[in-house]
């Protein structure tokens, strides 16, 4: 156990204020660092210069989950208590797992009134954790009182006003979102896309490089801190993947004409590796993965991978050390905050060749 990987490996000191609040207007002015694993070099630019990077036949994955505005207030039916819901998966019909915000968690039977009236919700059960399990009613379909009433669901380390204004709320409803997501289901989003806009997507695409995409949609379990010492005792939580069949072939074509294929964020990673499974020849398929990637672990699928930077101790820099080395990667955050990047899910992304 003595040689054990540890979290504490996976630790530094990150100056608060480069935490990123707000997002870029324009999100190509997003800084760029590129990590190249061949030399072990760092170099410094802007996503813009993603095309100078990429190569005819490479492949960029995507992930193309779409974030709900699953975060909702309302009042306790018989006290009028204030009470939050962040929604994060429907269980079953009208059935959906929540986090609850309140100052007494409601029992089983309680009903809640949210969203000004337009959801009702009946508390079946709890959850470890501040979770519940509420059964929701509602006149209209559940997304598109959600697309109207509901918030983003901002991790926890952006700070927005309790009672957000209305043009803070629109601007998260924009840019918490990448430009081609397009299944509903995730809490979080798959911030490496952030930074990918239309016309840069079709710059790539006129200079050879094809696109695919699967699907994973990010629960709140991206944010959950490893608590424990050694690294190989943290349980991921399960998250729902699909991977079709045309990105298993554009893949396979991608490999025989000596092209990458580029994972943009964690994400995709997780899934891409997930369905390659033991035999490591990429299927298509659904399913739940809790696969978690950390030193050494040998990639199956994914060749480079674009990212943004981590929290300390997270899995995702976990990730991300197994691809680049634990080495190379201390190396890029020490340049990055001496530089003065911006972090986390609003902030820069790094490319790792």
């Amino acid at each position: 156990m003595d040689d054990a990987l540890k979290t504490s490996d996976f630790d530094f000191e990150l100056p608060p204020e480069l935490i990123a609040q707000e997002p870029l207007e324009d999100r190509e002015a997003a800084r760029m660092m590129v990590v190249d694993r061949s030399t072990g070099t760092l170099s410094h630019h802007t996503i813009r210069d993603l095309p100078k990077f990429l190569r005819h036949d490479d492949c960029l994955v995507m992930n193309d989950t779409r974030v709900i505005p699953a975060r909702i207030h309302g009042h306790k039916e018989k006290t009028g208590g204030h009470v939050e819901l962040l929604l994060l998966e429907e269980t079953a019909d009208g059935q959906w797992e929540a986090l609850c915000g309140s100052a007494r968690r409601p029992k089983p039977g309680i009903w809640l009134v949210m969203a000004g009236g337009l959801i009702q919700a009946e508390v079946t059960a709890w959850r470890e954790g501040g979770g519940v399990i509420v059964r929701l009613h509602c006149d209209k379909p559940l997304l598109e009182v959600l697309e109207e009433v509901g918030l983003p669901p901002l991790p926890p380390y952006i700070k927005r006003p309790q009672t957000p204004a209305q043009d803070v709320t629109e601007r998260d409803r924009l840019y918490y979102q990448t430009v081609y997501a397009r299944v509903p289901g995730a809490v979080a989003a798959p911030t490496a896309g952030l930074h990918l806009t239309e016309s840069l997507l079709a710059k790539l695409g006129s200079q050879g490089v094809s696109r695919a995409t699967v699907t994973l949609h990010v629960g709140m379990g991206t944010f959950k801190p490893v608590k424990v010492d050694t690294v190989e005792d943290h349980a991921m939580e399960a998250e729902r993947y699909e991977v079709p069949g045309t990105t298993v072939t554009a893949l396979e074509q991608c490999k025989r004409s000596g092209g990458r294929v580029v994972a943009v964020g964690s994400t995709t990673v997780r899934t891409l590796e997930t369905a390659a499974g033991e035999t490591g020849v990429l299927q298509p398929g659904s399913g739940r993965t809790r696969i978690f990637i950390y030193p050494p672990y040998s990639f199956k699928v994914v060749d480079a991978m674009l990212t943004n930077f981590h929290l300390p101790r997270s899995t995702l820099i976990m990730m991300v050390s197994a691809l680049a080395g634990s080495d190379l990667i201390r190396k890029a955050y020490a340049e990055a905050i001496r530089e003065r990047y911006r972090f986390y899910s609003y902030g820069d992304c790094m490319l790792i060749l």
